[in-house]
């Protein structure tokens, strides 16, 4: 505010200059003239016009390079203005001068400048001076000597000269209070308008903000089809640089676009700046000034939102084949269901068969193979629909502390039950420090059963080596875990079906199913842990698995 009061005071000032370069011009004009007026002699007209300037230079070079307080050097500059204009008053003929207005100057200056005070202070200075000047008039002794020279005796009633005074003291007051209330509605006008405008700043900035980083593309058209503006979000989405897309038709950077279409979601195929082929949701809207403005400069404007829909359209792809897969899956686990009752007959009597075959003579052996070979593709069928169920209906998860040590020699020594256990299979356990394990002690006997039987299968034949190791660990995000890893000695996984190598039904075993390892996933996480796949010390692949501990 100081900064602003320092520049008028300045304005006042070449004001003040010109005001009286132009009335003392004046007066020298009108002094060849028959104008019945007292005029100022030119050595006094001088002295005052090289005062007003002297004045007016000083003070402002002062304001400029000072550090002084700006009301008070605005009520000293009023208060001279009242000086000099008592001076031209006091030269010109006192109650007769012309120049009696010159008072106003100050009193309305003083009065914009400053408020309440400077106005009635400049009035009640010029009415205090005027009032001196009337007086030495009325003593009649005190004229300048220019006018006593002329002949001048002035006024002489003291009833004319106080109503003289109480005129023009009325008005310098009145002048003072209507510039002093015009000064403040014009500043109460200017907070406001300085308030209005810093919120629009405000609200242009967060608009400003929203409509560049909005993730949707905004863009709008005018009723030419030109794009007039376009947001950060409709660059990246299209590709297209700010410069290239303002001023361009429409139809020429979408030209897919339907913009006569109703105002819904619509769809187009899409092809970026840089080739990429995307697909775009776009809608439109027209813009439209109130009807109460009488304006229709923005009448068929219209606004654009664009958004990349490729991934959605995708995952609505997946989430519908993925509800396709569930249903087939539920109808698949119904069907294997009902399966394996009969299988289990199927098995049960190809064994009492295989049984009576092999007491019989060596006629039935034919008859002893074809039962064993229904049994053996039975119990097969049967261990692949129980692999299929619990993948598609895993069981609910009942965690407890278990020896890991027991549950891997009781998985062993179920695995050797089975006559094709190789008798040259080495099973080496080690435990490091590690006990009891925090999960299903039967969905981990199922875990470790399909790693030991996927790594057996993959072994040197006559040099199988499995190798299964449980350490705890910690980490700093998960805290404390339980690693298990299961290794061999075969040629390991190759990097290229690595990715797949737990998706269901995915198996490069001629006689696999495809299930094992993904019930293993599937368990692993269920139970808020995971495996990975690594290489083996001793050539083969390994499993590593991370289960976490009770905080």
């Amino acid at each position: 505010m100081d900064e602003i009061l320092k520049y008028q005071i300045l304005w006042m000032l070449l004001l003040r200059v010109l005001l009286y370069t132009l009335l003392l011009g004046l007066n020298y004009f009108f002094r060849k003239s028959s104008f019945d007026l007292i005029l100022i002699p030119p050595d006094i007209m001088i002295g005052l016009l090289m005062a007003v300037y002297l004045t007016s230079i000083g003070s402002g070079f002062y304001l400029l390079v000072s550090e002084a307080n700006i009301r008070k050097a605005g009520f000293v500059q009023i208060l001279l203005d009242t000086i000099f204009a008592t001076v031209l008053v006091y030269s010109t003929g006192i109650s007769r001068s012309g120049f009696t207005s010159v008072y106003f100057f100050p009193i309305i200056a003083g009065g914009l400048l400053l408020p309440r005070k400077g106005g009635l202070v400049s009035a009640a200075a010029s009415t205090l001076q005027f009032g001196i000047i009337l007086a030495l008039e009325l003593m009649g002794d005190y004229y300048p000597d220019h006018i006593m020279a002329m002949g001048y005796t002035g006024n002489q009633d003291q009833m004319v000269a106080l109503n003289r005074f109480a005129v023009h003291g009325l008005t310098f007051f009145l002048a003072a209070i209507l510039s002093g209330l015009f000064s403040m509605r014009v500043k109460s006008t200017e907070s406001a308008l300085t308030d209005s405008i810093k919120s629009y700043d405000r609200l242009a900035i967060l608009y400003k903000q929203i409509f560049d980083n909005i993730g949707t593309g905004i863009i709008t058209i005018d009723h030419r089809g030109l794009i007039t503006s376009a947001n950060g979000a409709s660059e990246r989405i299209t590709g297209y640089a700010m410069e290239k897309l303002l001023g361009r038709k429409v139809d020429r950077v979408f030209p897919s676009f339907n913009l006569n279409a109703p105002r819904m979601r619509q769809a187009a195929n899409f092809v970026r700046l840089d080739g990429k082929k995307i697909r775009l949701g776009y809608s439109h809207v027209d813009l439209k000034q109130p009807e109460e403005t009488g304006y229709d400069s923005l009448d068929r404007h219209k606004i654009i939102t664009l958004r990349d829909i490729s991934e959605i359209e995708q995952m609505e792809r997946q989430m519908r084949q993925a509800e396709k897969l569930a249903a087939i899956g539920m109808m698949s686990a119904s069907i294997a269901h009902d399966f394996r009752n009969p299988l289990t007959a199927i098995s049960g009597s190809a064994q009492i068969l295989a049984k009576e075959f092999a007491q019989e003579n060596t006629e039935n052996l034919v008859h002893y193979e074809l039962a064993h070979i229904i049994l053996r593709e039975s119990n097969r069928m049967i261990g692949t629909i129980s692999d299929f169920l619990k993948f598609s209906r895993p069981e609910n998860i009942n965690r407890e502390w278990f020896s890991i040590t027991g549950c891997l020699e009781e998985v062993i020594q179920v695995a050797k039950a089975d006559p094709s256990w190789p008798v040259s299979t080495q099973v080496k356990i080690i435990v490091n420090n590690v006990t009891d394990i925090w999960a299903d002690p039967k969905q981990m006997f199922t875990v470790f059963n399909h790693l030991i039987q996927n790594a057996l299968a993959f072994c040197l034949p006559g040099e199988e080596v499995i190798i299964i190791e449980a350490r705890e660990i910690r980490d700093e995000k998960e805290g404390d875990l339980t690693e298990i890893t299961v290794s061999d000695n075969g040629p390991g996984i190759d990097k290229e079906i690595q990715d797949n190598i737990f998706e269901p039904f995915f198996t490069s075993r001629a006689d696999g199913t495809g299930l094992g390892l993904a019930i293993v996933k599937q368990t692993i996480e269920d139970h808020s842990g995971s495996i990975n796949i690594g290489r083996s010390e001793a050539g083969g692949a390994s499993f590593i698995i991370t289960l976490p501990l009770p905080s």
